[in-house]
């Protein structure tokens, strides 16, 4: 049986619908929060959803595997950065319960001051969740920018 609500799509059994649902606002909780950390500039907050292996690649390309490294490259960007600021919005959440996955597609936007202005980096971005004793947890993240505006930065390829 394949049940379409909005945007959600799961295939299951008796209850899949409700527990779809139950998960895809765990999930939307958990963005929210980690958005919230990232405003803070607190890594341990932003870290919370990453599982130990995660795979991140950001919109330059750059590639990190493991938490840590994420966790790293998310700090250094505070560090170099003082008012960094990135939310993601979902668009959309799919939850495929029997197997304890859900994918997350929605928009990304990065705000700063450089030297010569302020920065705004943007675009879509995916996300592949997995549960994990009863926890949604992100195990990689993609980020494809689509529109850059402001300063040098914006000129430059990575």
């Amino acid at each position: 049986m394949l049940l379409a609500v909005g945007a959600l799509v799961v295939v299951g059994t008796p209850g899949a619908g409700a527990q779809a649902a139950g998960a895809e606002q765990a999930i939307r909780a958990r963005r929210a929060r980690s958005n919230a950390a990232i405003a803070k500039h607190d890594t341990v907050g932003f870290s919370e959803i990453l599982t130990p292996d995660v795979v991140s690649v950001t919109s330059a390309s750059a590639k990190n595997v493991g938490r840590a490294l994420v966790v790293k490259s998310m700090a250094d960007r505070y560090r170099d950065k003082p008012d960094i600021i990135y939310t993601r919005t979902p668009d959309a959440i799919t939850v495929f319960a029997p197997w304890g996955m859900a994918s997350e597609r929605g928009r990304w936007v990065g705000r700063w001051t450089d030297p010569d202005g302020k920065v705004e980096l943007g675009g879509s971005y995916f996300a592949k969740w997995r549960l994990i004793k009863g926890e949604w947890f992100v195990e990689g993240e993609t980020y494809v920018p689509d529109h850059c505006t402001g300063g040098a930065f914006c000129r430059t390829v990575p």
